[in-house]
């Protein structure tokens, strides 16, 4: 299944391949481009997350680019169909000042939603950063308003922090609180040995 892999040119960080039962995570190309338009141009995944939704593929092509060269976001492909259908990361948290502690992100495409894909592509980051990045915490955080991610986080196994108030500005200009939440390493082993 060659859309699994794809070339390096040498000049940008490597993101390791990464796949579960129906997911394969693995770096961006160019030409994902053209999946993540058909579901970032929807009025529902964006403002989820705190985008504005792509307008154009040159929209997504900006965004594409900005993964690669950035080399902490993984695209998410459906195994049974080889399409990108959203994307996660795993960015230094900056909140935090604890060496190795990280932030999970992800957005998922609307037709992708209620299948259990966020689920699984994020327990498949959490197993990535805590066993073989040895990261001590992992952060995570939602918008009020986006009740879909706040389940997905709980059934991760999240500690809910709190919230911080006006935090960012979204798209159409308001301000927005986000719920904040960690998995600590300890936490996380002991998670793996109740399933």
């Amino acid at each position: 299944m060659s859309w699994f892999h794809r070339k390096k040119t040498g000049n940008e960080p490597a993101l390791p391949l990464l796949s579960t039962e129906r997911l394969v995570l693995r770096c961006f190309a160019p030409n994902d481009a053209v999946d993540v338009y058909a579901y970032a141009q929807s009025e529902q995944v964006g403002p989820m997350a705190g985008w504005a939704p792509h307008k154009s593929l040159e929209d997504s092509r900006k965004v594409v680019e900005n993964f690669i060269e950035t080399g902490e976001v993984w695209a998410i492909v459906e195994k049974r169909t080889g399409h990108v259908i959203g994307s996660i990361g795993l960015h230094r948290d900056g909140s935090r000042r604890i060496e190795g502690a990280r932030q999970l992100g992800y957005a998922l495409g609307e037709a992708s939603w209620g299948q259990g894909y966020a689920t699984e592509a994020c327990r498949e980051m959490l197993r990535y950063a805590f066993e073989e990045l040895n990261c001590p915490v992992v952060s995570a955080s939602h918008f009020p308003f986006n009740q879909k991610s706040k389940r997905v986080i709980r059934k991760l196994g999240f500690t809910y922090e709190g919230v911080l108030r006006h935090v960012v500005i979204l798209p159409d200009g308001q301000p927005a609180d986000k719920a904040c939440y960690s998995l600590l390493k300890s936490e996380y082993e002991n998670l793996l040995k109740t399933r």
